[in-house]
């Protein structure tokens, strides 16, 4: 069995290197969250409903929160009635434009009766056009009234609480976090001779409650996080997936053996 480099022992216990067969080497890391996302609302609201907790597993689409939606659903009303008002506006106008442009080809009317008819008619189309604008706006502000989850995952952190009053312009904490939980990121710390042998998408083994998981190498380090006297330390990520529907949490010690 090969000794173990200097630069590796050196980084002890924050890097634990054991005997291993071949050229394994086996380092003990921490698991973290592949990402997450923090979710605020954009305008100012009471929390009418929250339908999760933390820890709670849930499916993209699913409301995790749930605004007061009286204002926005009053004026999506609004919307679709101004929208109904210009569709009778621009048939009354092709209808009188239909009936123009046939008194013209008679000569019944002067050219700027017509001018007048088709200018009436591009009227109406316009004010059918920022009407179902007004429309699309209206609906978006009232979905802006739902948090809705954008993938499936868990929820790690939620500050919500029913009849909470919210200020956009305030959230100094996201209402919801939000984590996948299909795959899971395996942390270890390494110096700059280790980090140059591995490549991403690298084969590597996950050591978690237990069992062994198949992971690969997911990202390198670029910038350092420490400098110690025998040379600078990076982070090294494995991602794997965790079995079944197994609860893994950040920060939870787990050991990877890399080839």
């Amino acid at each position: 069995m090969r000794s173990t480099p200097l630069s590796i022992r050196l980084l002890l216990p924050a890097l634990l290197v054991c005997s291993l067969p071949a050229h394994a080497l086996e380092l003990k890391g921490r698991l973290e969250w592949m990402h997450k996302v923090d979710m605020r609302v954009i305008e100012n609201g009471i929390v009418e409903k929250v339908n999760v907790t933390t820890g709670q597993h849930v499916k993209a689409g699913d409301v995790l929160v749930r605004m007061d939606q009286r204002k926005q659903k009053a004026a999506l009303l609004e919307a679709k009635a101004r929208v109904a008002r210009a569709t009778l506006s621009l048939d009354d106008a092709a209808r009188d434009m239909a009936r123009t442009q046939e008194l013209f080809d008679r000569g019944l009317i002067a050219e700027e009766e017509l001018k007048d008819g088709e200018l009436k008619q591009a009227v109406a189309q316009t004010e059918m056009e920022s009407a179902k604008a007004t429309e699309e706006a209206a609906q978006v502000a009232l979905e802006h009234t739902e948090l809705k989850a954008p993938f499936s995952g868990i929820i790690a952190a939620n500050t919500a609480w029913q009849g909470a009053v919210i200020f956009a312009g305030k959230q100094d904490q996201p209402l919801v976090t939000l984590a996948p939980d299909d795959q899971m990121v395996a942390r270890v710390l390494v110096t700059a001779d280790v980090l140059r042998r591995q490549s991403v998408g690298q084969s590597a083994q996950v050591l978690v409650n237990g069992s062994s998981r198949n992971g690969k190498i997911y990202r390198q380090g670029v910038e350092a996080v420490r400098i110690e006297p025998e040379g600078a330390i990076y982070e090294l990520d494995i991602i794997f997936k965790p079995n079944g529907k197994e609860l893994l949490r950040p920060s939870e010690s787990v050991r990877v053996v890399l080839p």
